[in-house]
Order: structure tokens, then sequence, then C-alpha cells
């Protein structure tokens, strides 16, 4: 039942998101600006309902805004699909067209000093296929950055019935590898798996370990799970029964955590116990007595607190002790599909996340949202719909991808979006057809108890 629901729902995105190429306008900002900046009262203004015990923010943030440059046609559409990153000053995103069976996917890299937005990977390029062989349009891992000085991620494929057709040689997907400071790019294993592809994944910085969870390229099984050793170019183990879209990852003792049940925003009941995987002593990861939903969740805090999210209910997970905390309902809104949620790692304390990931966030005013895991209050901190919009011609529909620079002052988000939109048609269901970043600068004040 899940894999028909998957494939149907991809295909009902396709529909929705396709655009005919007279129809297609590329993103751009006015007067050839690569980025721009901005303020207004108008961010801490809600344009719908409240849940109760919601705050919003004294002060309005400045907000920086972009579009991914490159999309120059049509795709089916431009999207996000995978979490990203942020170092120093710098923030690595990957956005990509969704097309299939040739598809395409790009990394880039943004300057919050220089602002500066530039494309650092594509993955044609890096892939060098022959013609009409499949090429993945989406990066749906995150991005990390290992000890080694290498990001790494993986990728996906752009149709769920892309393997259905032996023309398109589909045999599975990739981890690949980029190097900002010499600018290469190299594939670090193919298709490690074969007929998997790989929507979930993560990088252990000091071990070197690439962990996945996989999807089936004949939809036929559940999602399997693999550690791969990328200094060694192999694979460390694997196991039939993986994660379907994250894991909870302890970078204190180089442990993972994940459990095997296919999240959903409207789910309801106690979710599955956790099970561990140890790369210190590689084989099936064992049960644990814990139990948290788990669509996303931030990296380990340096309290060895890691959150996770499932819908409209966030977890605190130790790890030292493997013990959880039911922390209780989170969103502000109406919209509860949260697929990126970062924390403030100088602090620990600050959560951040935008709620609406497939679409309908701006329902909501596209709040960006704080939560206090000391008081477990939420607080908006901007209501990035309709400013966005009225500025820009941008409507921020969600996100799958986003970051909290290391010093807890900005947020980065990458956009599932739509551009150009008459203002008269913006109460229709609109589908995505551009990607844009913005990175919200959290006032101090706001960032006090």
């Amino acid at each position: 039942m899940f894999f028909r629901a998957f494939v149907s729902g991809a295909f009902l995105l396709l529909s929705l998101g396709s655009l005919d190429a007279q129809d297609f306008k590329p993103p751009a900002l006015p007067g050839g600006k690569m980025v721009d900046s901005g303020t207004s009262p108008q961010l801490l203004k809600p344009i719908s309902k409240l849940k109760p015990g919601t705050k919003i923010a004294k002060t309005a943030p400045v907000v920086d805004f972009a579009f991914y440059p490159g999309q120059t046609y049509p795709g089916r559409p431009w999207s996000v699909w995978g979490d990203s990153l942020a170092v120093g000053d710098l923030y690595y995103s990957s956005i990509g067209d969704h097309l299939s069976p040739e598809g395409n996917a790009y990394v880039y890299q943004y300057d919050s000093t220089k602002k500066t937005l530039k494309r650092i990977v594509d993955v044609r390029k890096t892939l060098n296929r022959p013609k009409g062989y499949y090429t993945p349009g989406k990066i749906h891992s995150r991005i990390d950055l290992g000890s080694d000085g290498w990001l790494y991620f993986s990728t996906h494929r752009g149709s769920t019935r892309v393997a259905f057709n032996p023309d398109f040689h589909y045999e599975g997907d990739w981890i690949l590898r980029h190097h900002p400071q010499t600018g290469k790019t190299e594939i670090v294993a193919a298709q490690p798996l074969k007929m998997q592809s790989l929507p979930t994944g993560m990088l252990d910085p000091d071990r070197l370990i690439w962990y996945a969870g996989t999807q089936d390229g004949l939809n036929k099984a559940g999602p399997k799970f693999l550690a791969y050793d990328v200094r060694k170019r192999k694979v460390l183990y694997s196991d039939d029964k993986g994660p379907y879209r994250y894991l909870i990852f302890a970078r204190s003792t180089g442990r993972v955590y994940f459990n095997g049940t296919q999240s959903s925003p409207n789910r309801t009941g106690e979710p599955d116990k956790l099970v561990r995987f140890d790369p210190e002593k590689p084989g099936k990861p064992v049960e644990i007595d814990a139990r948290v939903g788990l669509r996303s969740a931030t990296l380990e805090t340096p309290q060895n607190i890691v959150y996770s999210v499932n819908g409209d209910n966030l977890w605190a997970f130790n790890t030292k002790t493997e013990k959880a905390e039911y922390l209780g309902p989170c969103v502000v809104g109406t919209k509860t599909y949260i697929t990126s949620i970062d924390a403030d790692m100088k602090t620990g304390r600050y959560l951040y996340f935008v709620a609406g990931a497939h679409g309908g966030s701006q329902d909501d005013g596209t709040p960006l949202v704080q939560y206090d895991v000391k008081t477990k209050t939420r607080k908006v901190i901007a209501f990035l719909h309709p400013y966005l919009y009225d500025r820009y011609g941008y409507v921020a529909l969600g996100t799958f991808g986003s970051a909290v620079s290391p010093e807890g002052d900005k947020v980065y988000i990458t956009w599932n979006g739509n551009y150009g939109t008459k203002r008269e048609d913006l109460g229709r269901r609109l589908r995505f057809n551009a990607c844009a970043m913005c990175v919200v600068h959290i006032p101090e004040s706001e960032r006090q108890p």
C-alpha cells in the first residue's frame, strides 16, 4: 500500500509542477541583482489564526533573498529535497530539476559575508553518462562536510518508474563528493547497493562513514540500510531494513539510530522503537528501549541531545543515556509536515523550522518558528508570506533544506516555491516552479532569555 501511495503521490507532484516551455519564465531579481536584503514590520504580522501560546518576535529580522542561478529551463518541477549545511559564513544547499530519465541536480555555495551565490556541482557533468542513460534529478540526502575537507551527498531518481525501462540503464544511484578549496567533484561510489536509489543519507565526518536509507528501484521492497566507508571505498554493512527518510546521528559516539516506520504528518499512535547501529561493532542494528518519531532531526547539540520531529510532535533523544522524552506539539498553524529542523549549536537551546515542506506553508504565512527547549515555547521569528511575494513576486511554499549558522544568528532556508503568479491567482493551489534561498538574520534580542 505504501509503495502505491508513494508512486501516485510523486506523479501528482509532477503534474502540478510541470510547466510548458513557452510559459516558463526564469526567476530573477530586478536590475540583475544576485542578492537583495530588506526588512519590514510586515514580517511580524500573521495572516491566519495561530495556535494558543504562540509568541511573535518583537523585532523584525533582516532577510537576504536570492534565486538560485541556472534555472533557465523548465523543471518538473525545480525543487529542493535534500537538507543543507552551514559552515562558518558559508551555506551549502542543493536543488534539482526533477526530470527523468535524464535529470540533473546541483549543489550551491552561498557566502553570507560577500553575499554571493554560486553553483559548485553539476551532477550530470560529474557522472558523464551516455546520451539517454539515467541521470538523477534530485539530491535527497543531507550535504555534510567530512574531516577530510570534502562535502558528501547522494543522489535520487526524478521519476519513481525510471528503473522499469531497460533503455534507461538504471542500476542504482551514487555517493558523490566535492572539495570546496580545489573545486573538484568526484564519484565516491557508483551503485553501492544495486538497484537502490539513495534518498536518505548523512555523513559521520570523523569516521568518514556515509549512512543511507535506500529506495528500491522497482518499488517492490522497503528501504535498506547502508553504512559505507568512504575512506576505504567499500560497504561496511548493509541490511534489508532501513530508515525511510532520516537517521539520528550521535557524533560523540559515532552511533546512528533509526526506526523502520514510514513517517507521516498525520500519523497517530506511538512510534516504533529505535534501533542502533554501532560502527565499532558492525552488524545487525539492535533495538533499544526508546521511541521517537523521525521524519527529521537536528544534529547532536553540545548537551548530547538530538531533537526529532514527526508532524506536530517533537522529541528529545539523549545520546549518552539513549533515553527519549516527548516534548509535545511544536507547530504554530495548520501545516505540520516538517522535513528539516535545526538547532542553534552554540547554545543548544533554540530549534528552528518551517512547517508545510511539501507546499501550503503560505496558508499560515510561511512562519519561521523558533522553539525554545528550555521553556518549551514557540515563537514566530518572521512570517515570510506575503512579504516575499510583495517584494519579489515569489511565494515560499515549503522547504526540505535549512541550516543555522554556527553562531546561531542566521537561519538559511532553501525554498520550494512559486514565481510569477498573478496576485488574483494566489488563492488557487500553487505549483512549484522555482527555487530560492533566504537568510533570516535572528535579532540578538530574540535569542535572549
